[in-house]
């Protein structure tokens, strides 16, 4: 088990889905219908859709004679409409509460209609500042959103810690120079990393002060 780091960091920034709430199961739904359209194979295709933007997914297919930008608003239309059964990581709500307003951040490569409709589906609140799909040109693994928030928040991107769960998304933390923990709640297989891993928000502590926040993993009881 990778040790966590001791350092304290001015801010956390979190990814959202499988990060800090799971719509896996909502999202492969609509994205699977819309492969079926365009005849895809389904599963080797799901598990590409994880921790990018929805346009880049489907420009990247390079599918002849579909409009992508299109194509994103219809799955995102059909994401917005099937919320039902998103819920969040264990522990996210009581550790999201713990932390000072100035210092977090979600930074999603979902639309920003789709990343609020999905927090509140999940009884989660919302941030106080938030990095869609919108606010970038380049979306994960680029770092631009990552970098943005830490700049929106008024700190260093190297003093940030990023909570993430998706390789498209760690890469990009990775890139602007972030710390990084890695949440494997939605995990089907062991991801290899060397960052330090946690199943949920359980299995970790805070504390905060005027030097910032740090992380902890709780003692076992006695």
């Amino acid at each position: 088990m990778t040790p966590l780091p001791t350092r304290r960091f001015a801010a956390f920034l979190f990814d959202m889905d499988g990060t800090i709430l799971s719509s896996i199961a909502s999202a492969e739904r609509s994205w699977t219908i819309w492969a079926e359209r365009q005849g895809l194979d389904v599963p080797s295709f799901l598990p590409t859709i994880h921790g990018v933007r929805t346009v880049e997914t489907i420009r990247r297919l390079a599918l002849p004679g579909i409009d992508p930008e299109a194509e994103a608003a219809w799955v995102t239309a059909a994401e917005m409409a099937d919320v039902d059964d998103i819920e969040p990581i264990p522990g996210a709500p009581a550790f999201l509460a713990a932390l000072p307003a100035h210092a977090w951040a979600v930074v999603t490569s979902a639309p920003r209609a789709l990343a609020e409709r999905r927090l509140q589906a999940a009884g989660l609140p919302l941030p106080p500042l938030m990095i869609a799909a919108e606010d970038v040109t380049a979306g994960k693994p680029a770092p631009d959103c990552f970098l943005l928030a830490a700049e929106r928040l008024g700190v260093a991107a190297a003093d940030c810690m990023v909570f993430e769960d998706a390789p498209a998304g760690i890469a990009a933390a990775e890139a602007a120079g972030a710390a990084v923990i890695v949440i494997t709640a939605t995990h089907h297989r062991t991801l290899a990393t060397a960052h330090p891993t946690i199943a949920s928000y359980d299995a970790l502590s805070i504390t905060t002060d005027r030097d910032g926040l740090a992380l902890a993993r709780p003692s076992p009881p006695q």
